[in-house]
């Protein structure tokens, strides 16, 4: 029988399968894909770990500056910016993570957000490195050795294998050791101390993932729209990874797919029927923190419970009849 994270990396491939089926435009395609992503790197930390970041941006906006330099002053091929994004995103989190973990509960979100504002002004204060209320313009997609990237839906192809390459590697460390001792951490955390885990650094090496994650989603968005804008550092892009990360449902890596799904297809299409559409979002969030709060995957395992025992309680009465 297939064990829960075969199952899920099956679900996650069919949705990059299916994808293409259902969109029109392979670049809204590949930025479900990519903030799917950034939404379960952001899960490691929230449902995992316990820790409610609002440092995400700043993973974000480092890996599209860093791939956008690499890519616009050097000759190195795209494999080495991505990497470097992934690494400047990974560098990034284990400083803010290093001071953050110090503090605990409201404390602790505070300081990431200081952080996220810090970021936010270092980018637009050095205009010459970042472009600084512009970003960084024309950023190039160059091919990835013989396959070139510049048709949207080539590009589509070579994010989705990239999603699912992380998203085993996500699952992998999730179901490790070191991700049930996650787990054991945000449950009770004293106990987890007092058991001998090496609870700051364990919480260290989930930010420092994360943020190597997210760093390379942020990479990805930035050669997608050929622009790394400041506004992928900035506090609001936390916030809205988080907000996908909570509409799927916290402490499960497929349902950040939902959640960045949702999340990304809906504005898509209050955008086109109202230019004050984030009204109409903010609405829809409310209702889905008031009526699903274990979020979209949450909604789907009742759905599934609820027809399961009704098909339970059926099977008695069905079988008398046959008698």
């Amino acid at each position: 029988m297939m064990n829960r994270a075969s199952f899920h990396f099956l679900l996650a491939a069919l949705v990059a399968l299916a994808l293409p089926l259902f969109m029109r435009s392979g670049t809204l395609a590949s930025e479900v894909l990519i903030f799917a992503m950034a939404a379960a790197a952001c899960n490691l930390l929230l449902g995992y770990t316990g820790l409610l970041s609002f440092g995400q941006g700043i993973f974000f906006g480092l890996g599209s500056y860093a791939v956008g330099l690499t890519l616009l002053h050097t000759s190195l091929p795209l494999g080495f910016a991505l990497a470097l994004s992934g690494l400047a995103g990974a560098v990034a989190a284990m400083g803010v993570g290093w001071l953050s973990i110090r503090r605990q509960g409201v404390y602790f979100v505070m300081l990431t957000l200081a952080f996220s504002q810090f970021f936010y002004f270092l980018a637009y204060t050095f205009k010459d490195i970042t472009g600084g209320d512009n970003g960084l313009l024309n950023i190039p997609r160059p091919a990835i050795g013989p396959l070139p990237l510049q048709n949207s839906w080539a590009y589509y192809a070579f994010v989705a294998v990239l999603f699912l390459v992380v998203f085993a590697a996500l699952q992998r460390v999730a179901g490790s050791t070191f991700g049930r001792t996650l787990l054991a951490v945000r449950d009770n955390e004293e106990r987890a101390r007092a058991i001998g885990f090496p609870v700051r650094l364990f919480k260290l090496t989930a930010f420092a993932v994360s943020g190597a994650v997210t760093g390379l989603a942020g990479a990805l968005h930035a050669l997608l729209i050929g622009v790394a804008p400041l506004s992928n550092i900035e506090y609001h892009m936390s916030e809205s990874i988080l907000i996908m990360t909570i509409i799927g449902g916290s402490g499960n890596l497929f349902a950040s797919v939902l959640g960045a799904g949702f999340y990304v297809i809906v504005s898509d299409l209050l955008s086109s029927i109202w230019p004050r559409w984030l009204l109409l979002l903010g609405g829809l969030l409310i209702a889905v923190a008031l009526f699903m709060q274990k979020g979209l995957w949450g909604l789907i395992e009742r759905l599934v419970e609820t027809l399961r025992s009704g098909r339970d309680s059926s099977q008695p009465e069905s079988e008398g009849r046959s008698l």
